[in-house]
């Protein structure tokens, strides 16, 4: 879990919460070759973080954003590069 990975925080802003947008999100994870998570925050927003090959990241993340456009008024997006910190993608508390 030592060799670095490619990393991408997104906050999502809308009506992101009480829609499904985490376990959609999880969902759309299952098709990609990617680890990380999804939560709610207190601000109303939902964070997304994955990590992975760059492309299979960015992919990940364009396709939650596709198929939750409806409830996405605005993201943020940061990338990084690090060790990997996750194993499986799942819903964060």
């Amino acid at each position: 879990m030592n060799d670095p990975v490619f990393q991408l925080n997104c906050w999502f802003e809308g009506r992101v919460q009480g829609v499904g947008f985490r376990y959609q999100a999880t969902a759309v994870a299952k098709g990609f070759e990617v680890t990380g998570w999804v939560k709610n925050l207190p601000d109303g927003r939902v964070q997304l973080y994955a990590e992975g090959e760059e492309r299979e990241v960015l992919a990940f993340q364009r396709e939650v954003a596709s198929e939750l456009e409806s409830y996405i008024r605005d993201a943020e997006v940061k990338t990084a590069t690090g060790p990997r910190s996750c194993r499986g993608f799942s819903i964060a508390r």
